[in-house]
């Protein structure tokens, strides 16, 4: 059976990464940036690194690093696959501003109708463009976004013209694009820096999906959350597990064979799955808050407005060498596709 869950590591890396025993067992580090308590931690990467272990009959050996206890930023881990620090590493490449810029077609506010078939359609994309393209300096193992984006703040957000002059932490270009747009000062930061900085009063809220909350008490710290009723989101995130290519490549073929088996394009829509499952038990966690949900209506105007936001990544993409108006129409099949 593949594998469904998937867990976040974090940590420093000073060494090389794969090490192959005498009897060609592997040992593989995770690093993330998520803390342990986190539901991608928690829920998916500790009962995914026990499924790798048990499929290969103990002889991979996944160690998990949460938290950035390896070192680092959550904007390095990327670099830390890339360059052989660790093995493998869970991180958004949305904290990578500009440098994977066919990704960001998944992130475009409105795009995503649900997790699970944007995950399958972001995996689709993987395969055939952007493992050779963008993701060439690893191996992306799976590929998936999260559920619906949910605006959290101080004071209500009841309609568009509330957002105005809110200092709004956003994950990635896209979206601190997208807040600037609807009237607010985009401030662009990884998720653990949210709970300082409002605290801090550095911001007034923070945009990310209800699974998310509770592992940094974000119901604690802010009273309001404005949902959408829409039939797609106001935004998502994109992530990936990537592994560092010599380390792949030094696999028995056998290991690896039984790594590929557990990851994949089934493993990245289990996850995106899975992320959008846990929204509904954070999001009761926040009961006792103020939560809104906007009318059709006025989701609408926010989907209106968000308009611009293509128009200036269509124009990123010719400057970056490809056609964004063909790569957005692409990615709205393959969700269909993937439906």
């Amino acid at each position: 059976m593949k594998p469904i869950f998937t867990a976040l590591l974090a940590g420093a890396a000073f060494a090389t990464t794969a090490t192959v025993a005498a009897a060609q067992d592997v040992k593989l580090r995770v690093h993330h940036f998520l803390p342990e308590r986190a539901s991608l931690h928690a829920q998916f990467l500790v009962p995914w690194a026990e499924q790798v272990e048990a499929a290969s009959v103990g002889k991979i050996d996944i160690e998990l690093f949460a938290a950035m206890s390896l070192g680092g930023r959550p904007g390095d881990l990327y670099d830390q696959a890339a360059d052989g620090a660790v093995d493998i590493i869970l991180t958004l490449p949305g904290y990578t501003s500009g440098r994977f810029n066919q990704t960001e077609v998944f992130e475009l506010p409105f795009m995503m109708p649900n997790s699970k078939a944007s995950a399958g359609a972001f995996w689709d994309m993987i395969e055939s463009d952007l493992q050779d393209g963008e993701y060439d300096e690893t191996q992306i193992l799976a590929g998936w976004v999260h559920g619906p984006g949910v605006i959290h703040t101080k004071e209500p957000v009841e309609k568009l013209e509330d957002l105005a002059g809110m200092e709004m932490r956003g994950p990635t270009r896209i979206i601190t694009d997208l807040l600037g747009e609807y009237g607010a000062t985009p401030v662009g930061m990884p998720l653990p820096a949210i709970p300082e900085n409002i605290s801090k009063g550095v911001i007034s809220g923070a945009v990310v999906p209800w699974e998310v909350v509770p592992s940094i008490k974000l119901q604690e710290l802010v009273t309001n959350h404005t949902e959408f009723d829409s039939d797609t989101a106001l935004y998502t995130a994109t992530f990936v597990l990537a592994m560092n290519l010599d380390s792949y490549d030094a696999m028995p073929d056998d290991l690896r064979a039984i790594l590929d088996a557990e990851t994949g394009k089934a493993l990245s829509m289990n996850v995106g799955q899975m992320m959008s499952d846990w929204d509904a038990p954070s999001r009761e966690i926040s009961q006792g808050n103020n939560i809104i949900t906007l009318s059709a209506e006025e989701s609408a105007r926010w989907k209106d407005a968000a308009q611009p936001v293509y128009d200036r990544w269509i124009e990123r993409a010719a400057d970056e060498g490809f056609d964004g108006t063909t790569t957005i129409a692409k990615a709205q099949e393959l969700i269909q596709a993937n439906m």
